[in-house]
This record gives structure tokens, C-alpha cells and sequence, in this order.
């Protein structure tokens, strides 16, 4: 069972995620026109890097997009538990661009060091490395906020990329600085392979979080343990085993069995677990719920159901 919950802004979550993937959408295109104008006039490794990774950024969240879009489809005949890992997808091709980025960059870095140069026009990359943290910075609190409230690992995926190109982007004014009034040629190749480490690490977050999707990983102890607390403050639930959760995009999936007084008819106990279902989807919004009755005692319980 799911419903339709609203944020504190009055937003449905599948609205607001989608909204906050058109702004990243947005903000990826300016920053491309941007950087790519400074970069030509640079010729610098640090801000190539920080370009490519723009262009990234916007092929990424658009397909970020419709994959948020494609996760909140109503479940069908074919997909009853919904198409929410089409963000986890989503989430791993991006990790893959960004190790691929990372992988030229190196490249890109290692010819620099090999026929190192002083840049011209360092002050517009200056300006243009500027506006983009701004930018960048404004999008990260938004992407962070949706991404906290929904649960979606596709916002938390931009989210980790958008956040690493603050980083990055201050690490290219350096470059800039250096390898242009400083006249420190070395500076922009060395804080190229920087920019590319930072690539390296957004890559591997993302597929890790996505792979935690993909492989079914539990919720955190902390919600399995208020989970329980929820379903044994029931006064006719006896016991509880074999607690299982899993997330997919913006839901979350319990299934457990409960306990109850082996004498009890069936309406009564299928009572007590639509109670049991309300109040744990009135604690956790988003999540459905599947519970099973066994009498009390009537199981020989593994360690891994007990827990």
C-alpha cells in the first residue's frame, strides 16, 4: 500500500524530484556555454576537465530526467513492485562517465606535463570558474535538500557529481592563477590529475549507492530498529521475525512476520495487521508494507529470520 505524501512546500516528492532534475538540467547548460568559451581562450588541462565534466553533467541529468520519470510509472502487469531502480540504473551509466572522464583527463594532464606552457586569458577562466561555484553551490543546497526528503539516489547521484565540481572548480582557479600570472606552468597539469581523483571518487560513491539498490541492501539499522519498535507497540502483536527491507527509488519496501494469539480468528488477525501496516506507513511515508500472521511459537527460526 503507498500514498501521496507533500512536502513542506506543498510538493507531491515525484514533483519536486523531477523539478530539481530540470534545474540541474538548467545549470549544466549555462556552465557548458561558460567554461567552454573561457577554455578556449585558456587552453587550460584544469578547466578542459572541468568543461568535460559540465558536458557530462547535462547528458547525465537529462537522462537523469527521464529516468526519474520512467521510475514513477505506476507499477504494471510486468513490474508489480514499480520501475523504481531505473534510477539506480541511471546512476551506474553515470558513474561509468565519470570514470571515463577521469581516464582522459589523466591523459589530457600527462601531455601537459610533457610540453608545459604558460595560459593566456587567465582572468576571464578566473571570472567564468567564479560564477559556475555560485552556481553550482546553489544547486548542491537544492539537489541535497530533495535528495534528504525523497530518498531518491538518482538527485543524490547529481548531487555527488555537482558537489565534487565545487571542489574542482576551486582547484581550477588555482590552476589558473598559477599557470597564468604566476607564470607556475606545472600547476595546471598537476591540478588537472587532482580534478581527475575528484572524478575517480564521485564515480566510485555512485556506484556504490546505486549498487546498494540493484542488490536489494537492507535500510538502515536505525529505520529497521523503529520499524519494530512500531509493529511490537501493537498490544496484540506477540512477536516479530524475519524482517526484510529493501529501497527502490523514491520507495521503500517492508515485508515481516507478526505473532499473534494462535487462537484468534482470521478477521482479527487480518484487522491487526492492517493496523500494523497503517502505522508503520504513518511513521515512514512512501514505504509498502507486506505482513504475514503466524501463531505464536509455531516457527523454528533461523538466526537470519530472528534478526
Amino acid at each position: 500500500m503507498s500514498e501521496h505524501h507533500h512536502d513542506h512546500i506543498g510538493l507531491q516528492p515525484g514533483k519536486r524530484v523531477q523539478g530539481t532534475a530540470l534545474l540541474a538540467i538548467l545549470v549544466a547548460s549555462v556552465m557548458i556555454v561558460m567554461k567552454g568559451f573561457a577554455w578556449l581562450l585558456t587552453g587550460s588541462v584544469a578547466l578542459l576537465g572541468s568543461f568535460l565534466d559540465s558536458i557530462i553533467d547535462l547528458s547525465l541529468s537529462v537522462m537523469n530526467f527521464f529516468a526519474i520519470r520512467h521510475a514513477q510509472t505506476p507499477a504494471d502487469e510486468e513490474h508489480r513492485f514499480g520501475h523504481g531502480k531505473a534510477e539506480a540504473l541511471a546512476a551506474l551509466v553515470q558513474g561509468a562517465a565519470l570514470s571515463l572522464a577521469a581516464l582522459f583527463l589523466v591523459v589530457e594532464a600527462v601531455r601537459a606535463m610533457l610540453t608545459p606552457s604558460v595560459l593566456q586569458e587567465s582572468t576571464i577562466g578566473i571570472i567564468v570558474i567564479a560564477v559556475s561555484i555560485v552556481l553550482t553551490g546553489g544547486l548542491v543546497m537544492v539537489q541535497r535538500r530533495v535528495a534528504k526528503a525523497t530518498n531518491s539516489v538518482a538527485i543524490h547521484a547529481d548531487s555527488a557529481h555537482y558537489a565534487g565540481d565545487l571542489y574542482m572548480n576551486m582547484g581550477v582557479i588555482a590552476a589558473l592563477v598559477l599557470s597564468g600570472p604566476m607564470g607556475f606552468v606545472y600547476a595546471d597539469p598537476v591540478l588537472g590529475l587532482v580534478v581527475a581523483a575528484i572524478l575517480a571518487k564521485s564515480a566510485w560513491d555512485i556506484f556504490s549507492a546505486a549498487a546498494d539498490q540493484l542488490m536489494d541492501r537492507e535500510l538502515d539499522d536505525d529505520i529497521r530498529e523503529e520499524i519494530k519498535q512500531i509493529i511490537l507497540s501493537h498490544p496484540q502483536v506477540l512477536g516479530l521475525h524475519d524482517l526484510r527491507t529493501r529501497r527502490a527509488g523514491l520507495s521503500s519496501f517492508v515485508q515481516c512476520h507478526i505473532e499473534l494469539d494462535g487462537a484468534m480468528t482470521l478477521n482479527n488477525a487480518h484487522q491487526i495487521s492492517d493496523a500494523v501496516e497503517a502505522s508503520v506507513m504513518a511513521k515512514l511515508p512512501g514505504v509498502e508494507v507486506l505482513i504475514h500472521q503466524d501463531p505464536e511459537g509455531h516457527e523454528e527460526l533461523t538466526p537470519l529470520e530472528q534478526s
